[in-house]
């Protein structure tokens, strides 16, 4: 089961309570070390300076100082309960975000969302570089979210034998597992509901229908059977990993309900999410087109741009962000 060690807290935006408490109780759970951020862009000075003679190094000081107070201010209900750390970072928020990771080895960022709403997101805002560019996980928490998940929906894809190479279907494997890992356990410690969905398609379905391919109805259902067959067949065997994983009895606690859902991931991942009123989406970021480094793949920010829950953003193992 996966355990998180090392968690960030980010409350750089204004409302940042629900973050702060889930980061609180997942620290308590996991027995993890647990730093609470906030972040002070560099101060740019100009030439019309409130106050003559000021120096950039001492307004800079004061905006640190005045952030400091109002962090340990935010945090000081929570210290009896965890023993926490603070610290103000200062630069670009998203920079500053990823540079305290691979300082730290931090293995989970949680803050609340920019927006309150997702589809007003501009891909260009620091939640969407930290998506991209975060080493470890990132959990953007929708700043008015319950205190306790009850429905938590993990997307996993699967290995395509016909079109992937032995090293994606390895990396494709171990981010499904994570995935599943990281859902199972955020469910477990919510006593939420776990759905797991996957979304197949059978290649070239629509151009045999539409009869540019000559071959009669009975073939075509016969080989998109297959082919679904092939998805059920994989799920499973990610069930059994998960099983090997967590335990049967964990497993059989969670009692996952399987979505294989036969469309278009884009749209049918957001429409499930919306359908069972999902707390909370567990889902990969990297694109599988081999594109290395930070590009998320567009799929990913498609569905990012239609969900209405928070998000749990996971990169694959062997993931190097762009940032130093």
């Amino acid at each position: 089961m996966k355990r998180f060690k090392n968690i960030l807290c980010v409350v750089a935006s204004g409302q940042s309570e629900p973050a702060l408490e889930r980061a609180v109780l997942l620290a308590e759970n996991n027995q993890a070390r647990l730093t609470v951020v906030d972040v002070v862009e560099q101060a740019s000075l100009g030439t019309n300076l409130p106050c003559e003679g000021l120096s950039g190094e001492e307004l800079q000081q004061a905006m640190t100082n005045f952030h400091t107070k109002k962090l340990e201010a935010l945090v000081a209900p929570y210290r009896e309960r965890i023993d926490l750390h603070t610290s103000v970072l200062q630069g670009t928020p998203f920079l500053a975000i990823i540079r305290a990771v691979l300082c730290h080895n931090y293995d989970l960022v949680i803050k609340v969302t920019e927006t309150e709403d997702w589809l007003t997101r501009v891909f260009g805002s620091d939640d969407m570089h930290l998506l991209r560019k975060c080493p470890c996980p990132v959990w953007l928490v929708k700043a008015h979210s319950s205190p306790n998940h009850q429905r938590i929906l993990a997307a996993v894809d699967v290995v395509d034998m016909d079109t992937d190479s032995a090293a994606e279907a390895d990396r494709q494997r171990n981010a499904s597992r994570q995935i599943l890992e990281m859902a199972s356990s955020l469910a477990l410690s919510n006593s939420a509901e776990l759905h797991i969905v996957h979304v197949w398609a059978a290649i070239g379905e629509g151009v045999m229908r539409a009869g540019f391919m000559s071959s009669t109805e009975e073939k075509i259902n016969t080989y998109v059977e297959q082919v679904r067959q092939q998805h059920q067949a994989s799920v499973d065997q990610l069930m059994s990993d998960l099983a090997e994983r967590v335990g049967q009895d964990t497993l059989d606690q969670l009692k996952p309900e399987i979505h294989l859902i036969k469309g278009g991931v884009r749209k049918e991942v957001p429409r499930l999410a919306k359908q069972i009123d999902a707390d909370l989406l567990v889902m990969g970021t990297v694109a599988r087109t081999g594109v290395p480094g930070f590009i998320m793949g567009n799929t990913a920010e498609s569905i990012l741009n239609q969900i209405e829950c928070s998000v749990m953003a996971i990169k694959p193992e062997g993931f190097v962000s762009p940032v130093e």
